[in-house]
């Protein structure tokens, strides 16, 4: 395994179910981070491919490496001489209450190349799009229930 050049993680509790957490979240029509829009090429399964389409940029392409159902998942992109991956954990703390960790981690030959534009892209920002993710699946929860 390629040495880690650079890493960041937050996580942050929803007050939702874990099954909910993981059935919307590992359905992309859901991923809300304007003015991306995602695609997944076959089901939310170890080598699916994705690509993340974002106004005046070329796309970005990516595969699923890992999966555990219910549990985390692994999301792979290519850069040249590098790996950039996003593993997303869900812990059950309650049936109610749900951990949701993204851990970003730069590997590779080149990794040091992109850490400045990794971070810039990233670190300022993990933080707050993690809440705003928890609150997106707090509503969504409550729509599904019926009582939002």
């Amino acid at each position: 395994m390629d040495e880690v050049a650079w890493q960041l993680e937050h996580s942050v509790e929803a007050d939702v179910g874990a099954d909910f957490a993981w059935s919307f979240w590992t359905d992309v029509t859901n991923w809300d981070d304007p003015p991306a829009q995602f695609e997944l090429d076959g089901p939310f399964a170890v080598g699916s491919h994705g690509t993340t389409l974002i106004p005046g940029q070329e796309p970005r392409h990516w595969t699923i490496r890992d999966v555990r159902p219910g549990k985390s998942y692994v999301i792979e992109t290519l850069v040249e001489g590098a790996m950039l991956s996003f593993e997303w954990r869900f812990e059950r703390i309650t049936d109610r209450k749900t951990r949701l960790t993204q851990r970003i981690v730069l590997s590779g030959a080149k990794a040091a190349d992109y850490i400045d534009a990794v971070q810039a892209g990233f670190g300022p920002t993990l933080a707050e799009g993690m809440n705003r993710i928890a609150g997106l699946l707090e509503r969504a929860e409550e729509r599904a229930r019926g009582t939002g």
